[in-house]
C-alpha cells in the first residue's frame, strides 16, 4: 500500500482497469499515466475481466506486434479479430440485467467503435469516460518522458496490479463488497464496469 504522505501515483494505462486502479487514483492528489513505457504483453494493458453466470472473463483487446514491445504509443489494435463484437456480446450477456447497463453500455460501445488505431488512444478514451461517470475529481495526465528513478512522494505502481494477481486487493487497501450479478460471494478486483453496471461508488 503506497504511504499515506504520497500525493502523487504513478501507473500504467489500462483497458477498462480494474477496481484497485481506480482505488488508486481517489488515494491521490495526482496520477501520472506513464507515456513513455514499453509494451508489456500479458498484462492489464490490452485485458480486463468481467463477472458471467458460470465464470470470470477475460476480454483481451488484440495488438500488432506486441511480442516486441513497441513504445506503448505506438502498439497498434488488430481490427482484423472480431473482439468488439466478442466484448460487446460478453457485456451484453454478463450486465444486461444490471441496474445502471442501459445508461453505462451505449457509452462503452461507441467508443469501441470508434475503432481507435492505437491501443493507447483507446484506453486513453475509455478511461475517460469512467473517471467522468465515476465523477473522479483527481487529475489524471499524462508522463512527459519516462520516469527511471520516481521521486519522493511519488507512489511507482506500474508493474503492481497485475491479471496474475487478480484477486489480490492489497495495495490500495480492501474493497468493499457489493451487490452483484452472479453468486453468493463478491468477487473483488473485477473491471470497474462491474461496479458501473453496478450502479456503486467508489468509497474514498
Amino acid at each position: 500500500m503506497p504511504p499515506a504522505a504520497s500525493p502523487s501515483l504513478l501507473i500504467e494505462l489500462h483497458y477498462l482497469p480494474c477496481i484497485a486502479v481506480f482505488q488508486g487514483m481517489t488515494q491521490a492528489t495526482e496520477v501520472l499515466i506513464d507515456a513513455h513505457e514499453n509494451y508489456q504483453k500479458q498484462s492489464y494493458r490490452n485485458r480486463c475481466y468481467v463477472l458471467t453466470s458460470n465464470r470470470i472473463d477475460c476480454l483481451t483487446v488484440p495488438v500488432l506486434g506486441g511480442t516486441k514491445k513497441p513504445p506503448i504509443r505506438e502498439v497498434q489494435v488488430d481490427y482484423a479479430q472480431h473482439w468488439i463484437d466478442r466484448h460487446v456480446r460478453c457485456l451484453q450477456s454478463a450486465y444486461a440485467k444490471a441496474p445502471y447497463f442501459e445508461y453505462v453500455m451505449p457509452e462503452v460501445e461507441a467508443i469501441l467503435n470508434r475503432r481507435y488505431p492505437l491501443l493507447f488512444d483507446l484506453n486513453w478514451a475509455l478511461l475517460t469516460f469512467c473517471r467522468t461517470w465515476l465523477r473522479l475529481k483527481t487529475p489524471v495526465n499524462l508522463t512527459e518522458w519516462y520516469v527511471r528513478d520516481p521521486q519522493p512522494g511519488l507512489f511507482d505502481a506500474r508493474g503492481k496490479v497485475l491479471p496474475a494477481q487478480r484477486a489480490e486487493t492489497g495495495l490500495f487497501g480492501p474493497q468493499r463488497p457489493y451487490l452483484q450479478n452472479f453468486g453468493p460471494e463478491f468477487v473483488p478486483n473485477l473491471s470497474i464496469l462491474d461496479l458501473m453496471f453496478a450502479g456503486e461508488t467508489l468509497s474514498e
